[in-house]
């Protein structure tokens, strides 16, 4: 089953937890604190499988989580790092994050890997949590949560052209003949349901990559017939390929054709139309297609090629017209570099840290900082509870409390957690 888009909801896993313990040995006066650190949770990691050419195996999973990292522990012992996630992908994988549109990851190369989703970092144990000040520290921290995020991954197809055209034109068979590509062939519409990829070679031993798309119809770009699945697997190509019955043996107009298929090119993507194109007039061997040929090339200025598919006729000058072509077209990335996101370490950094409002009697605060904050602690002491105050004061929750009204006994809430505030 061919799939070229999916949809995700990823967990990295959450860090370990930190240890809170003291070293007691008969023969050491002062043992200290030896609780170790939790070890990091596992990332996400999206990378290139060459022999895969679909994205059937995410069809299934709306939700992929990865594992906690493992607790720490006495006698200084670190929590072991939990094993990243690696989910294979196609080449020619493109990830989008769903909340802002931009390109995560544009996967073009067969060694392309990327980390989606960052597992969290290890909770400290109170070894790590010694200062000069408080060296036995009675506390440690949770595991950091591991990122969430949506995200949607497409799949468009490495080609250097792209066959275009109307239902039942002949591209299949074309690229069964110019290939070795076996594409189901049949005497009725949407006989292509996949695109189908093939390396060809011209008679002067130049190869490149042809893909032959399933046939597109009037409102396509809109999502009519199958041509709104498709057409994104056309923005990778570097030469446009349209492919015309020049007999009209369908009873359509090839230059009505034509004129269809491009402004469906148009209305999906602008930036289609800058790609150089040719026309393969296919059908030769059938009556009219002469006659319609001459009306044809007197409404357009573009090359046009006659041939016949299934008698063989006239593909290895469009193979060679077409190489030549490619020769001197540059490969191009498909995004520009401002459509990819920031490079950020945590996703719970941003600008702004909190955010206040009142509910009720109750004043919530919310913003990924605090909330992350709050999830690493660990109300296990006295101790731990003046350290998560000191951090709010710090960040300025205390203050921004006082602005909107807050007294000493009203109630403040962070996720689950209540406590009354104090002036």
């Amino acid at each position: 089953m061919f799939t070229d888009e999916v949809s995700l909801s990823l967990k990295a896993g959450d860090g370990g937890d930190g240890c809170m313990s003291y070293r007691r040995e008969k023969y050491v006066e002062f043992g200290g604190p030896d609780g170790g650190n939790g070890g990091r949770g596992s990332d996400i990691v999206f990378e290139v499988d060459e022999g895969l050419n679909t994205l059937v195996d995410l069809r299934y999973k709306k939700l992929i989580k990865g594992d906690k990292g493992t607790n720490g522990m006495g006698k200084g012992m670190h929590g072991r790092q939990a094993d990243d996630v690696v989910i294979q992908v196609p080449i020619g994988t493109v990830i989008t994050d769903a909340d802002t549109g931009l390109i995560v990851a544009d996967l073009t190369k067969k060694d392309d890997r990327v980390v989606v989703a960052k597992g969290g970092r290890g909770g400290r144990g109170n070894i790590a949590l010694a200062t000069k000040t408080n060296t036995a520290p009675n506390y440690s921290e949770n595991g950091e949560p591991g990122e969430e995020r949506e995200i949607k991954v497409e799949l468009k197809l490495l080609a250097d052209v792209g066959l275009v055209g109307m239902p039942s034109v002949g591209k299949s068979t074309i690229i069964s003949k110019i290939s070795k590509s076996k594409p189901k062939i049949a005497a009725y519409h949407f006989t292509t349901l996949k695109p189908n990829l093939g390396v060809v070679k011209s008679k002067d031993n130049r190869s490149f990559v042809v893909a032959d798309l399933p046939g597109l119809i009037e409102g396509a770009s809109l999502g009519h017939g199958l041509g709104d699945r498709f057409l994104k697997h056309i923005e990778r190509t570097r030469v446009i390929a349209h492919v015309i019955d020049m007999s009209g043996f369908e009873g359509r107009d090839p230059y009505e054709d034509y004129v269809t298929i491009n402004e469906e090119l148009k209305n999906f993507n602008e930036m289609l139309m800058d790609k150089p194109q040719i026309v393969v007039a296919n059908k030769m061997d059938l009556e009219s297609a002469k006659e319609n040929l001459k009306e044809f090339k007197k409404k357009v200025d573009v090359e046009v090629f006659e041939i016949s598919a299934i008698e063989e006729k006239g593909l290895d000058k469009v193979l060679v017209r077409l190489a030549d072509m490619l020769s001197k077209i540059e490969k191009k990335p498909l995004y520009e570099e401002s459509k990819f996101e920031s490079h950020v370490l945590y996703k719970f950094e941003e600008k702004e840290q909190f955010r206040i409002y009142k509910e009720k009697d109750v004043f919530v605060v919310t913003g990924n900082v605090v909330e992350k904050m709050l999830k690493m602690t660990k109300f296990s002491s006295e101790e731990s509870f003046v350290r998560f105050s000191n951090k709010l004061r710090r960040l300025g929750v205390e203050d921004e409390l006082r602005k909107q009204g807050a007294q000493t006994g009203d109630i403040v809430r962070i996720l689950d957690f209540e406590f009354e505030f104090e002036d």
